[in-house]
């Protein structure tokens, strides 16, 4: 049944928030207090279930927080997404969107993309729900969720603290909590490691399947230091106004403040970061922190 033109664009404004509004950075414990659904997602066809989208986020989900099912499933049995061309979604692809007071833009490709910061996961409180791409999310899936890549589009998730990888299809929007570079589906992140964990430090490439000269990006090189955790306060090409801000967070005792030169774009600038921080939950700390003080969302850096 075809919508009419304003419904259209109202459900286009809800899929904006679908899938990963929330944060979802904590170890899950299972769901043996309810009924799991089922591995093919088909929840949502029963006669039992049906996605309402037209009910507000607060109420749309069965669940009022995430969860994980009791049974891990064999990764090494599930086929990667083999990366091919297709047509952008109808949805899940406006830009510039804001979402919770942040604008985001999408990239017009996955061409080129590469960008390393931290990675969560989604599980049972969305599986058989739609996305923003109005496709229904499998979290038995190799799937994702990102707020720049466009829809649908493909990439490599490498693990920078143990090498494992997979090729996974973005088909959703998010996360939208602060510095989370990728939401990926449970079963993504029991294949490179980051369940049961919550969150991991990973490299993210995006795949060009029309570039007939482009091949599959290699896994990242990971080496055997552990990477660190920097937030990226400031760039300057005034020495004088790194140093006070950099002054200023010393003074507010966040950790260690460094001040780099870096070449950007033949441009001199002097970025101002506070780190390496120990984990994700001192670095979430530590941005609500700056943030607190009036300045900016500070960037992640993992190197």
């Amino acid at each position: 049944m075809r919508l009419p033109g304003a419904a259209v664009l109202l459900l286009a404004m809800m899929l904006l928030l679908t899938g990963c509004g929330g944060a979802r950075t904590k170890p899950y414990h299972g769901a043996s207090d309810r009924q799991r659904p089922s591995r093919a997602g088909t929840a949502a066809g029963s006669d039992s279930f049906r996605d309402d989208l037209s009910r507000s986020q607060d109420s749309r989900y069965r669940d009022g927080s995430d969860s994980v099912p009791d049974d891990v499933p064999d990764v090494s049995k599930l086929i990667e997404p083999v990366p091919k061309v297709e047509p952008r979604s109808l949805y899940g692809n406006k830009s510039p969107y804001t979402v919770l007071g942040h604008t985001y833009n999408v990239l017009p490709s996955a061409r080129d993309y590469d960008e390393r910061g931290i990675a969560s996961f989604y599980g049972n409180k969305f599986h058989g729900y739609k996305t923003s791409s109005l496709e229904t999310y499998d979290m038995y899936g190799f799937s994702a969720a990102s707020t720049t890549l466009p829809l649908p589009s493909y990439a490599r998730v490498t693990n920078l603290e143990n090498g494992k990888s997979v090729i996974v299809r973005v088909n959703d929007r998010g996360p939208f909590h602060q510095n989370r570079v990728i939401d990926l589906s449970y079963a993504a992140a029991v294949k490179i490691g980051i369940w049961p964990k919550g969150t991991g430090l990973v490299e993210v490439r995006g795949i060009d399947p029309g570039n007939s000269t482009q091949e599959l990006p290699p896994p990242a090189v990971v080496t055997s230091q552990h990477p660190g955790i920097y937030l990226q306060v400031g760039a300057f090409s005034d020495a004088d106004n790194a140093e006070r801000l950099a002054q200023r967070l010393r003074q507010a005792n966040l950790g260690d403040v460094q001040v780099m030169d870096a070449d950007v774009n033949g441009r001199r600038v002097r970025r101002v970061r506070v780190g390496p921080l120990a984990d994700v939950d001192r670095a979430d700390q530590v941005s609500a922190r700056i943030e607190g003080m009036g300045l900016p969302r500070p960037q992640v850096a993992v190197d």
